[in-house]
């Protein structure tokens, strides 16, 4: 698939170099998770499926490599943060581990066990009604009355540059296996992991195309790379896929998005059911909603990856008990109906 040419990376952007410090400041504290590789999903798909395991990294998702990074480098001794969840645990087991205080605004209709969890490892949560309210409104004025550095979700140089290890990690543990991944697609909200993956990956592999996945009607990313600039979701749109309902890009990641994606995949809530469900009964992993499009995109055929070498970030595994209890119920009914 061809690909707009490459511009020379904008200097106040997000560095190579970076990402191989924030690689150095997380080998003590992060996993360095694996890249599962010869699972019966190739056979799904007619190419060589590699799969990046993040539901097995601390906290359960990626957003501990960027939370770490960024704390790491502030002098303050308390931050503010805003999250669904992913990024919120990440600050906070981040903010524990280096002596700071952690106050994360979240969403009242977030997972339950994403507040629970965010809750136990330290942080206090404030809750908002996503309907009526703004998180950065919320945070911002917390931060101003505590005196606490803002750790934005996304876009935040420090924290994309955390996250783009796990791009760094998906070549090198590649490499490792004698490979070279052609295609990689990445779960897209705010465009942080994915901006942080292809800045690392395309230094490393420069022709690799590398591919935004989002929940239908929350595709703002694929949108904009589209027509050249940032624009928003429609208001009221929803989706299970919690982790992934940023309202429109980032400014620092579509900045490096346009630069560096090849495109924007989409799928539905069920293409990502069916995914979850797969990775569950073939992989022997949970997955959140969030976590599994990019899979999901794969499995539902939305690009053409026979005879070819893809890599699929499997983004997170913070999911509700019972949401996941229901859905693998459904999808084992739905199988044993074709039957």
């Amino acid at each position: 698939m061809s690909r707009p040419p490459r511009p020379q990376h904008d200097p106040k952007s997000v560095s190579f170099e970076a990402i191989r410090e924030a690689a150095a400041r997380l080998a003590p504290v992060a996993v360095r998770t694996p890249l599962l590789h010869d699972t019966p999903l190739d056979r799904m798909i007619g190419g060589r499926l590699l799969l990046k395991a993040e539901p097995l990294q601390r906290t359960g998702s990626f957003k501990f490599r960027g939370a770490y990074n960024a704390i790491a480098q502030t002098t303050k001794s308390a931050v503010v943060a805003w999250s669904s969840g992913n990024h919120a645990q990440g600050v906070a087991l981040a903010a524990a581990l280096l002596g700071k205080r952690a106050t994360i605004v979240m969403p009242s209709d977030a997972p339950r066990i994403k507040i629970e969890r965010t809750r136990a490892l330290g942080a206090e949560v404030v809750l908002y009604d996503r309907s009526q309210q703004s998180r950065e409104a919320v945070g911002t004025r917390i931060a101003l009355a505590t005196q606490a550095e803002i750790i934005a979700p996304y876009d935040d140089p420090r924290v994309i540059a955390g996250q783009g290890t796990v791009g760094l990690e998906i070549v090198e543990q590649a490499q490792e296996l004698g490979l070279v991944p052609e295609l990689v697609l990445v779960p897209c909200g705010g465009g942080g992991l994915i901006a942080g993956c292809a800045t690392a990956i395309t230094s490393l592999v420069p022709d690799v195309a590398v591919f935004a996945v989002e929940p239908e009607g929350h595709d703002d990313t694929a949108r904009s790379l589209a027509v050249g600039e940032r624009v928003a979701n429609a208001p009221g749109i929803r989706s299970f896929c919690d982790a992934l309902l940023a309202p429109e890009p980032g400014e620092v990641t579509f900045t490096i998005n346009r630069q560096l994606l090849a495109g924007g995949l989409t799928v539905c809530d069920e293409s990502v059911r069916r995914a979850i469900a797969l990775a569950f009964r073939e992989l022997k992993l949970v997955v959140e909603p969030g976590g599994a499009v990019a899979l999901a995109a794969v499995l539902a055929h939305r690009i053409d990856c026979r005879g070819r070498t893809v890599a699929v970030v499997l983004s997170g595994g913070n999911v509700d008990p019972e949401l996941y209890a229901q859905l693998l119920l459904a999808q084992g009914n739905a199988t044993a109906a074709l039957f």
